[in-house]
């Protein structure tokens, strides 16, 4: 029994908890103003029917009153003809209908009390129909703006359903493409290599290849020769002005003496 118990509890729980997801204020709501509205019309019905039995009472005791003071001129028309025994008979009925008549005024009595009180009710119940119908608008149009909030604050922050799927969706569109620019990068670099063939080129040689590695060795070497002669052309001027000084000075002393000497030779 404690199993069972613990079974039953739990779904209970889980039940409660599905149909507080499901519920609608809004719409239990609604539901609720309309059953009031049922039962307003209910205890509308019942003041009908009551006024309605009032109604057939009091006919009822009119045609009594009517049929009363009829047995009552017989009686007196008998009486005055002599005739004693017609005129006992007529009185003697006028009192039975003397006792209905006093019933139906019970029950007339009766169901005009409860008429009114039928009546107090229905305004009661319609005055708290009304307010609720007010109240019921205000929590409604409340719950709608509150509702409508909510989503647009979860659509801010991503946090909902709908946004939570197109953030998951600009996020896989945006690794992809990230994965085929990648890709894409790898595979120049395959080609540019030469580990991959351009199939629109046509399969690569490769002695073409080799050659076209020499080529461009030959060409940084002749760039190599070409940086190397004018470096060398520039520190050629500086050699030559430093050795032209260097001959103007020792001449000079080396050509007093062979002045001298061809003086003296003279």
């Amino acid at each position: 029994m404690s199993v069972m118990k613990r079974v039953s509890m739990i779904f209970r729980a889980k039940a409660n908890k599905a149909l507080d997801r499901m519920e609608d204020p809004r719409e239990t709501l609604d539901y609720s103003y309309q059953t009031q509205l049922e039962l307003l019309q209910k205890v509308r019905r019942g003041v009908a029917d009551v006024a309605t039995s009032r109604k057939r009472v009091e006919l009822q005791m009119n045609q009594l009153e009517l049929s009363s003071s009829k047995l009552d001129k017989q009686a007196r028309d008998a009486l005055s003809a002599g005739r004693e025994d017609l005129a006992r008979e007529a009185l003697s009925r006028k009192s039975g209908v003397q006792g209905q008549l006093a019933d139906l005024q019970t029950q007339y009595t009766s169901l005009q009390g409860e008429e009114e009180k039928l009546t107090t009710a229905s305004q009661r119940l319609q005055a708290k129909v009304d307010a609720f119908r007010t109240k019921k608008e205000t929590i409604k149009a409340t719950y709608t703006a509150a509702e409508a909030q909510t989503r647009i604050n979860e659509a801010f922050t991503g946090i909902s359903e709908e946004m939570g799927d197109v953030g998951m969706a600009i996020q896989r569109a945006e690794d992809k493409t990230a994965q085929m620019q990648a890709r894409a990068g790898a595979i120049d670099e395959l080609m540019a290599s030469g580990a991959l063939d351009d199939v629109v080129s046509g399969p690569r040689d490769d002695i073409q290849a080799e050659l076209d590695r020499m080529g461009a060795s030959h060409d940084v070497d002749g760039q190599l020769e070409r940086m190397k002669a004018e470096l060398s052309q520039g520190s050629a001027p500086r050699q030559l002005e430093g050795s032209a000084g260097a001959t103007d000075g020792q001449p000079a002393q080396a050509a007093q003496p062979a002045d001298h000497q061809a003086g003296e030779g003279q």
